[in-house]
């Protein structure tokens, strides 16, 4: 089964230009360097459009203490979001029992992406997450909210969750977007 391409990542190990994000050096314009490295698996994403500022969006997913208030795929989030830090999550996925998750985060940007990682089974499944924001106006951006599943059999388990993952990501999405535009109606 095909994938789609893999979200362009913006900063770290990830990124679609080596570690300095979209940029690209003389050699890589000229196309003499090889192509980067993706990210492999199966892709689970939503995306939406939300009418507020990046930087409205981006304060309410970075303030975890507050998920509980309207986030309803992670009604529960603790942690830091800096490099390497270990988050407590949990999932609550339809249909699906509440999971306590520990990721890792693995790059997080201001106002555009945070992204982590969860190892299970001793690596045979990876799961890279992410949520970016992207801008298309001043007060308008496109939330892409999404997971690869890695691993040897990270893919398989995408495979079996992947409808209910998607209706979390979708509801989530649903809860962001009334939460920033609310917000960015109120005043802020």
């Amino acid at each position: 089964m095909p994938i789609k391409p893999e979200p362009d990542l913006l900063a770290g190990p990830f990124a679609k230009r080596g570690t300095l994000g979209p940029r690209m050096t003389a050699m890589e314009d000229a196309g003499k360097l090889p192509p980067p490295k993706t990210h492999a698996g199966l892709r689970v994403e939503a995306r939406i459009g939300i009418q507020a500022p990046a930087e409205v969006i981006w304060d309410i997913l970075y303030d975890l203490d507050r998920w509980a208030e309207w986030n309803p795929t992670y009604p529960s989030a603790t942690g830091q979001i800096r490099l390497g830090e270990v988050l407590s999550v949990t999932l609550a996925l339809p249909g699906q029992p509440p999971q306590a998750l520990k990721p890792k985060v693995l790059e997080w940007v201001p106002n555009a992406q945070l992204h982590w990682e969860l190892r299970m089974m001793g690596g045979l499944i990876r799961t890279l997450r992410y949520i970016e924001i992207e801008p298309l106006a001043n007060q308008a951006c496109v939330v892409d909210n999404g997971e690869i599943f890695g691993g040897l059999m990270g893919p398989s388990l995408g495979n079996r969750m992947g409808r209910a993952v998607q209706r979390g990501f979708m509801a989530m999405n649903e809860a962001l977007k009334a939460r920033a535009e609310a917000e960015w109606a109120g005043g802020r």
